[in-house]
This record gives structure tokens, C-alpha cells and sequence, in this order.
């Protein structure tokens, strides 16, 4: 097809003439650029769908559509995290060591109750102890006897921890918009609904 051949680079240009009386006449032209390309493959990828089963080259399809949605989740999951993995290495973190300065963090100077992080994490991780035991150790949070429960822990954000969080917060919100920057909005709205819907039993 010529489109296929046009976003392959073969071709700068589409020009149209009009045939009279064995006389050829330009009528118009087109120039071929990014965005020409970009919406052909966009309308074609509407058209053609890639599904799970041809990524995975299964010759055969899944047993039962709740099967493919939920290895398309885990899938997804594992092709993202593995990016974030490698920049939150870069900073001596993990992503759940992440989540929790970020938890901490947005409960202000007053901090929060240890027993209470673990409830508030995107994901659960059984030991949270152990965690903020790391990061107290790396200086970036702190903990203290709560007040009025002496067998309690507040967890708090050092200065150190300040400065961290906001050196990789550009660099997290670049990575999420380099992942899913190529959906617009009502796809990210849908794609967040219908995630929501899924966890609703």
C-alpha cells in the first residue's frame, strides 16, 4: 500500500493530477512529515489491534477472556516496573522504600504511625519494619515514641529525605509520561476506571 510505503521513509511527498484530454494537470500536493505517519499508524493500529496471544507468540488463544486480561495485567506491570526498578537502583532505593518517603512524607511535620504505612502502600509488603529501619539507617526518615502511646512509633521525613523525594520527583513523573505519555487523557481515564472496576468484587 502506499501509506505503508510512505511511513517506511520511501516517499516526501504525495502529489495528485488530474487526467484531461490525454493532458495531466497538478492539482494539489501533500507533504509527507511525523505527524502525516504517526496518524496512519494510529488509524491502523485501531484497525488492527495487537493482542496478547500474538505478543506472546501462543498459537493457541486463552481459555477464557478473564485469564488474558489478567496476564495482560501482570504482563504490563512487569514491562513498567522494570524501568522504575532501574532508576529508583540509581538512587540506593527500591520502589516500596520509595512508596513509603513518599507516604511519610505527605503526612507533614507531624509524621505518621508506623502500624499505619503498611495500609496506605500502592503495594503490600509484609514487613515495613524492616524497611524503614533501612531508611532510617540512610538518614532520609526518622522515628520517635508517639506521645500518647509510648508503644508506638511516628515515622517521619528528615531534610535529608527532602531533598531526595524532590530530586526524583522529575524524574518519576518523566518516566510515567515516557511510558503512557502516547495514550491521551480519555484513554488514561478509561484505563483507570476500568482498572478500579476490576479490584471491585
Amino acid at each position: 500500500m502506499l501509506m505503508d510505503e510512505v511511513a517506511q521513509g520511501k516517499y516526501s511527498e504525495i502529489r495528485f493530477w488530474l487526467r484531461s484530454r490525454d493532458q495531466f494537470r497538478e492539482i494539489g500536493r501533500i507533504r509527507v512529515d511525523n505527524t502525516c505517519v504517526a496518524t496512519h499508524n494510529r488509524c491502523m493500529n485501531k484497525s488492527n489491534p495487537k493482542k496478547l496471544q500474538h505478543e506472546l507468540g501462543k498459537v493457541h488463544p486463552f481459555d477464557i477472556p478473564e485469564q488474558e486480561a489478567y496476564l495482560n495485567l501482570v504482563r504490563t506491570t512487569g514491562l513498567l516496573s522494570r524501568e522504575f526498578l532501574r532508576l529508583f537502583r540509581e538512587h540506593g532505593l527500591s520502589e516500596s522504600q520509595y512508596n513509603v518517603m513518599r507516604i511519610v512524607a505527605g503526612a507533614g511535620r507531624k509524621g505518621i504511625r508506623m502500624e499505619l504505612i503498611g495500609e496506605q502502600m500502592v503495594s503490600h509488603d509484609p514487613d515495613t519494619t524492616r524497611l524503614i529501619a533501612r531508611l532510617e539507617s540512610a538518614g532520609l526518615v526518622k522515628r520517635s515514641r508517639y506521645e500518647d502511646d509510648r508503644r508506638c512509633f511516628v515515622v517521619q521525613v528528615t531534610e535529608a529525605g527532602k531533598r531526595a523525594l524532590k530530586k526524583l520527583r522529575k524524574e518519576v513523573d518523566d518516566l510515567h509520561v515516557a511510558q503512557l505519555g502516547h495514550m491521551n487523557k480519555g484513554e488514561l481515564s478509561k484505563l483507570n476506571a476500568l482498572l478500579m472496576r476490576a479490584r471491585d468484587r
